[in-house]
């Protein structure tokens, strides 16, 4: 609305300014009539000058006028001081008329004001043209250009470059709609980020629960893998033909729940891996918890073979995400069992006092979890913690390689560590840092 109040105002300046010009030139160019008595006195003059003998040529330059000895009413010279302007009367020095005398006192007063009129109208044309440039300028700046920055600032929206911002300045005549234009990207920023949060809290919790599911399937097949041993040796020792029937339909199931977690495992595979390569960051929650708790953790893997507990955990405080932490010990322990199938050694011990940047005292439990099979090549180790990675011998092993990424990367999140080596097997450490 002040822009448009000052537009108003320039407007009515400008007509003003072309108004009192305009009446300054109708004033100059205005002129006083002839004195018809002064001529007429100048008439008679010329009557007896002319009657006490003076020459034409003589009353010419005394009176400044123009006589013309004619009784001729059309007269080319007459008729050119008519058309001049001039003043014609008689001439009648002795009352008959024999011509004209003529004063074409205008003829320099019509040149002034016409050379008056023009330089008016000169000045005139450019100080409206002066005027129009200024105009010009400020539609530029108050209209033109903020039409081009929001031109310009709709065009990096639609390509979705909502770092662009439209400029903010004074004399802006759609400054409240520039504002909410800008408060528009802004709030467009923060619904995008908004979005890619809620979709990267989807992925990982698609990506975790998939992870997680591969746990109690991979246990139902196995269970369903001993379940047919047993009914094969049941069937070879069956003493009657019901017996036999009954091994015989019981290893038909067997075999379509086998079917049934096989298909499971491999939907389950699929959506895991399109998840997890999208995933940036897992997430973790990490409290104090009572140590025994990771005890407890390798007790319950019945299902991975005979794993053997070397020792019990020293008993106090840690840091740790309860649901990371067993995710961790099922990683290791499955890989174990998976890729090396011999007994697992596990082992708790207190490391010595160690510090940390800002000159604090911290302890860890480290946890360490040994194998008896043939190991990793020593030129493949360095890549196990890789996304994706998966060493040359386990192609006929179903798994994407994010089992030693996602143990790296939960322990690193609780405060601790992981390492690992070849020791007579494969040997996996972990740091739990102590409270």
């Amino acid at each position: 609305m002040k822009q448009l109040i000052k537009i108003a105002i320039i407007f009515t300046v400008l007509m003003v300014i072309a108004f009192i010009l305009l009446m300054y030139i109708n004033k100059s160019t205005d002129f006083k009539g002839r004195d018809i008595t002064e001529y007429n006195r100048m008439q008679y003059d010329i009557y007896d000058d002319y009657n006490a003998g003076e020459t034409i040529e003589a009353l010419e330059k005394q009176y400044d006028c123009s006589i013309i000895l004619t009784t001729e009413l059309v007269e080319a010279e007459i008729t050119k001081f008519y058309r001049e302007g001039a003043l014609v009367i008689d001439f009648a020095p002795e009352g008959e008329i024999i011509g004209k005398i003529a004063w074409n006192d205008l003829s320099d007063v019509y040149e002034d004001k016409e050379n008056t009129l023009l330089k008016a109208v000169i000045i005139m044309w450019f100080a409206i043209l002066a005027a129009g440039y200024i105009f010009l300028v400020f539609l530029y700046f108050s209209i033109v250009r903020p039409i081009r920055d929001f031109e310009s600032f709709s065009g990096e929206i639609a390509k979705g470059n909502l770092e662009v911002t439209l400029p903010m300045r004074k004399d802006n005549l759609f400054g409240n709609f520039t504002e909410s234009f800008d408060q528009m990207r802004e709030e467009l920023i923060r619904s995008r980020k908004r979005e890619a949060e809620a979709e990267k809290a989807k992925r990982e919790l698609v990506g975790e629960i998939s992870h997680d599911i591969k746990t109690p399937v991979s246990t139902i097949k196995a269970t369903c893998e001993v379940m047919d041993m047993n009914l094969i040796k049941r069937e070879k020792s069956a003493e009657s033909d019901d017996e036999i029937r009954f091994a015989e339909d019981m290893k038909e199931k067997v075999g379509y729940i086998s079917e049934k977690a096989e298909m499971i495992n491999q939907l389950v595979q699929n959506v895991f891996h399109v998840t997890m390569e999208e995933i940036d960051e897992l997430q973790t929650n990490v409290s104090e918890k009572d140590s025994k708790q990771i005890e407890n953790y390798f007790l319950r893997l019945k299902n991975y073979g005979k794993i053997i507990l070397d020792n019990h955990i020293p008993e106090c405080l840690v840091y740790m995400d309860s649901l990371r932490m067993e995710q961790v010990i099922d990683n290791i322990v499955g890989n174990s069992y998976k890729y090396a199938g011999t007994d697992i050694h596990v082992s708790f011990e207190e490391t010595e006092a160690a510090y940390d940047l800002d000159g604090n005292t911290i302890r860890f439990i480290r946890i360490k979890v040994s194998d008896s099979g043939p190991g990793v090549d020593d030129e493949e180790l360095p890549l196990l913690t890789e996304k994706f990675y998966r060493g040359k011998d386990t192609k006929d092993k179903n798994g994407y390689g994010l089992g030693l990424y996602l143990v790296k990367w939960y322990m690193e999140k609780q405060g601790g560590g992981m390492e690992y080596y070849n020791d007579n097997g494969f040997t996996v450490e972990l740091l739990v840092k102590k409270v």
